[in-house]
């Protein structure tokens, strides 16, 4: 599983990057993806709606087994 998400979060890190921001994979436990917005991502008031939205939305599209993601 975590080949299947560190595939998927190179899909996304383009538009993080983008934005001045990026996502590090932190831990997978019980299928939920502990990861770490860092740059701009990491102090920006949206990055819930980012992580959430975006990030988790597009995880759970590739790896169905993820049951959430959170932020540490």
């Amino acid at each position: 599983m975590r080949e299947s998400i560190l595939k998927a979060l190179e899909k996304i890190r383009p538009a993080l990057q983008a934005d001045g921001g990026d996502v590090e994979l932190i831990d997978i436990v019980d299928g939920v993806v502990k990861v770490r917005l860092t740059g701009a991502c990491g102090g920006c008031p949206m990055s819930q709606m980012t992580l959430k939205m975006g990030v988790e939305r597009i995880l759970k599209q590739q790896v169905p087994e993820i049951k959430s993601v959170e932020t540490v």
